[in-house]
Order: C-alpha cells, then sequence, then structure tokens
C-alpha cells in the first residue's frame, strides 16, 4: 500500500472516496502523464496532468486531460484574466509543495483556484497525481470538482 500523502490525506479528511494506482515512474519521459496513462493502460483522456500556472496576478492550477495541451489563451478567459503562462517548475514546486512529476491539485501546501477541462466531467472515473512521482488517485470527477472547488471551462 502507499504511503500517505497530503493529496491522500485531504481526500480522507473530506470523506471522498479514491482508489490509488503505483506505476514505475519514468523521469526521462517526454511527456510525464503520457507515460504515466500507459503503465496503467488508462486511456490518456482519463489520466489528467496538473499545471501550476499564472492567470493576470493569481495562481491557478488547471486539470487537463494528459493527451491535450491547454491554449493558454482560453485559460485566462475563464480565470478572467488578460493573459495566462505556465508557472517555472521551481515556482510550481515552491506553491505547491509537491516535486515535478508528483503536482498533486489536491493537498496543496496554498489552494490556488483551479479550472478543469469541461471534457474529463464525462468519464465515470479519471485520474490525477497522488503527491509523489508513481502514484495516480482514481476519482469521480464530480468529486475532485467538489474537493478542490474546480471550475469547468474549455481548455484545450
Amino acid at each position: 500500500m502507499a504511503r500517505a500523502t497530503p493529496a491522500t490525506a485531504a481526500l480522507e479528511r473530506a470523506g471522498i472516496a479514491f482508489k490509488l494506482h503505483e506505476y514505475d515512474y519514468d523521469p526521462n519521459a517526454p511527456r510525464i502523464g503520457l507515460q504515466a496513462a500507459e503503465a496503467l493502460g488508462i486511456a490518456p483522456e482519463r489520466l489528467l496532468k496538473t499545471l501550476m500556472a499564472k492567470a493576470g496576478t493569481n495562481i491557478v492550477c488547471v486539470l487537463a486531460p494528459s493527451d491535450k495541451e491547454v491554449s493558454l489563451k482560453r485559460l485566462a478567459a475563464a480565470a478572467g484574466a488578460k493573459e495566462a503562462a505556465l508557472l517555472p517548475p521551481a515556482e510550481a514546486e515552491r506553491v505547491t509543495g509537491y516535486h515535478v512529476g508528483g503536482i498533486s491539485p489536491l493537498g496543496q501546501r496554498k489552494r490556488a483556484a483551479s479550472f478543469i477541462e469541461r471534457a474529463a466531467l464525462s468519464h465515470a472515473t479519471v485520474l490525477v497525481n497522488g503527491g509523489r512521482r508513481g502514484l495516480q488517485i482514481e476519482i469521480a470527477p464530480a468529486a475532485l470538482v467538489e474537493a478542490i472547488d474546480a471550475k469547468a471551462a474549455d481548455l484545450c
């Protein structure tokens, strides 16, 4: 059994059902989310990558299918900002308390406004990073949205 992370602890405190999946993390993979989906044998659109960005002056958390690219223009519009940009890895690690490759939308050091690709809500369950490299959390999209108070938007 995987050891607890701030992400799993947050879900347990909230009484939200989830399932853990461990896999062999490849630090040299060109696209970490796609490597995780392949290692777990799931469709890449069900595995959501966690990106940290700045929309205007606010830091935001973005969840998008691992096989899609986020439109920064669409993200800015969803966040009510003029522009958006991804955070540099070191800043994403500092604000979340997680390492790149293990950044979870759950249990972050400081809660950021969160946005989820609307298409992800059509799946029975999705997977998000569990708070460390090689750990994914399977959860119902509605429960994830509730847990992080995410806003659904067309981001990709």
